[in-house]
């Protein structure tokens, strides 16, 4: 099938990418077409079920696949339940709040996958599908995501540490994301995955009672967006609040757009605008909807790439749960 011209404009970035990361020679886009053609048509039904069933889980499956990505790279250990004898990864402190819903669609995808064409697609590249596909629903680009990455057999809840809190600040983030590979303009535009999706208020309460001792709330955001949070989440609380209020179900640039009113929801976000570079990428993402997609897709092929195992690394979990 032909490929339209933004939908090749995105497959060249996808190509540059991979190169860019090293990893050409061992995951490709069709990975699986001669293998279990039927893979990542398999992966969509699943994810529009799911989808009828709560509307936001796309939102969770694209957290969870950033969250496998920076923990000992994209290898599916995110997935591993906890043992007697090993606290994992879904068990470490950043990953409390990723709900139980979002693991039990893989579970669904990876039976029927086991059932089409057994021991063949990996669970890392079944959340990297996923991910792929929750974007394009909300309405950002379908882009091409290359596969053939294998599942890891290691998971430690320890190894969160390598997740950036909500509370870093630009220094902090930056240096994280470039110990993945990932550049600054990367990381303005992953940031952009916070356009949908909803926060614990756990996250951000710091900011809204008690900042210092000569204000109470964070100065870096705006006073009526934090009355409006404060009323949201009363002292004490952990109530859930929209990352993006305006549309918390579109995936669109009005991320951006708030953080230039001083309505990022966490310091991360919000510390964007602190320095120039930043600032300015967030202001072009503001005006051009278009751009901050094709940007967030191209990124999100690059985060894909980071420590993947390849060829005989890894194995092809039977349960994604479970190593083999």
């Amino acid at each position: 099938m032909a490929l339209g011209r933004g939908e090749m404009s995105i497959a060249i970035i996808v190509v540059l990418c991979l190169s860019a990361m090293g990893t050409e020679a061992y995951l490709k886009v069709g990975f699986y077409s001669y293998s279990c053609p039927k893979a990542e048509e398999i992966v969509k039904e699943e994810l529009d079920k799911a989808l009828q069933e709560d509307k936001g889980i796309g939102s969770d499956l694209l957290r969870m696949h950033f969250h496998d990505c920076f923990v000992r790279g994209c290898d599916g250990s995110l997935l591993i339940d906890s043992t007697k004898d090993n606290a994992a990864e879904k068990d470490g402190k950043p990953n409390e709040t990723v709900e139980d819903e979002g693991f039990e669609v893989i579970d669904k995808v990876k039976e029927r996958l086991e059932a089409e064409c057994k021991g063949t697609v990996s669970c890392a590249d079944i959340l990297a599908f996923l991910a792929r596909d929750s974007v394009a629903h909300y309405g950002g680009v379908h882009y091409p995501v290359p596969a053939g990455r294998r599942d890891g057999r290691i998971s430690r809840s320890n190894d969160t540490i390598d997740l950036p809190p909500p509370t870093f600040k630009l220094g902090n983030l930056t240096k994280l994301f470039v110990s993945k590979g990932l550049s600054r303009d990367d990381m303005v535009a992953l940031s952009g995955a916070h356009t949908i999706g909803i926060a614990h208020c756990s996250a951000f309460s710091d900011r809204l009672y008690n900042f210092s001792q000569t204000v109470k709330a964070d100065p870096s955001l705006g006073p009526n967006y934090a009355a409006q949070l404060r009323g949201e989440c009363p002292t004490g609380s952990d109530n859930e609040v929209d990352m993006d209020p305006p549309s918390p179900l579109t995936f669109d640039s009005s991320y951006y757009k708030n953080l230039l009113a001083h309505r990022g929801l966490f310091t991360s976000d919000q510390t964007l605008m602190s320095k120039h570079g930043t600032a300015t990428l967030v202001k072009r993402f503001a005006k051009k909807p278009a751009l901050f997609k094709k940007k967030f897709a191209a990124a999100m092929v690059k985060m894909g790439s980071i420590g993947v195992l390849t060829g005989e690394q890894g194995e092809i979990r039977t349960n994604c749960r479970v190593v083999n």
